[in-house]
């Protein structure tokens, strides 16, 4: 098992307690092609492009998902390396199944905070096996990092899911908001990690979690590549899901798979759909 290299016992418990957990280097080989596809990306923007211009003129905040069929750096980032096997030995599943990435660009200067949230009540699938693997290009200097609140993907929950502009995503959803983990942050088990190009937070889809601004002179350029292990199922919400997956027809409950969500661990797994 190649991603032995990387995932150790204790990282696995760590992520079942903490819903959390850093892995050094799990890409550090690929930075070059994920960077130069990013750029390719940024030209190239994908419909579902959410960038943010912040009010005060600041600098933008890039949003993309959905391409990795169309850029091969990302595919083989997803398909060739041992993250699929990680994300399947972090998930405690017998398969990891793609979901799909994130690009997420701050540019040097931008003054918009990422608000915490949870990602579980955005997406069109339900399940406990679930990780985000959240991977810089560049490096991540402790006071912009993404943070977490350790443990909250147990807390049974999931909140209500708004835009980062602050907009509600299913308009009239009566769920509960999430809590406002800045009012008293010496209250919450906060965790957040410095890191290098190349290496990954792993946090499971019901993690709590938000991010600075970029106060730095530098770019945070990141993908968060998202994964599903056995027990993913689609789920109806009350709306448009980000991502929206128009083109897709599906019963709620309904196992989930098909040619958009290729298993990627383990790789002779014949694919559905």
């Amino acid at each position: 098992m190649p991603a032995r290299r990387y995932i150790t016992d204790d990282m696995i418990e760590t992520f079942a307690r903490d819903g959390v957990v850093l892995i050094p280097g799990l890409l550090r080989e690929h930075v070059g092609a994920l960077a130069a596809a990013v750029e390719d990306n940024m030209r190239d923007p994908s419909p579902f492009q959410r960038s943010y211009q912040p009010e005060d003129g600041s600098a933008p905040f890039f949003q993309d998902y959905c391409n990795w069929q169309r850029f091969p750096a990302y595919r083989q980032a997803m398909l060739d390396t041992d993250m699929a096997e990680a994300a399947a030995l972090l998930m405690r599943s017998r398969t990891a199944r793609i979901f799909h990435e994130h690009v997420l660009v701050k540019e040097p200067g931008n003054s918009m905070k990422t608000p915490w949230h949870q990602d579980q009540p955005y997406y069109l699938v339900e399940g406990r096996q679930s990780v985000s693997l959240w991977v810089p290009l560049d490096p991540v200097p402790r006071e912009i990092a993404l943070e977490y609140v350790k443990g909250s993907h147990l807390w049974g929950k999931d909140f209500r899911p708004q835009r980062f502009d602050g907009t509600a995503l299913y308009q009239g959803d009566a769920s509960e908001a999430v809590p406002d983990v800045e009012a008293k942050r010496e209250d919450w088990p906060v965790a957040g990690f410095a890191m290098r190009p190349g290496d990954a937070v792993a946090f499971d889809f019901r993690t709590l979690h938000g991010a600075p601004a970029n106060s730095t002179g530098n770019r945070r350029r990141a993908i968060s590549f998202r994964w599903v292990g056995d027990d993913a199922r689609f789920a109806k919400r009350q709306g448009r899901t980000s991502p929206p997956f128009p083109h897709l027809e599906f019963e709620d409950g309904a196992p989930f798979e098909g040619p958009d969500f290729p298993v990627g661990w383990p790789r002779a797994l014949p694919q559905n759909g």
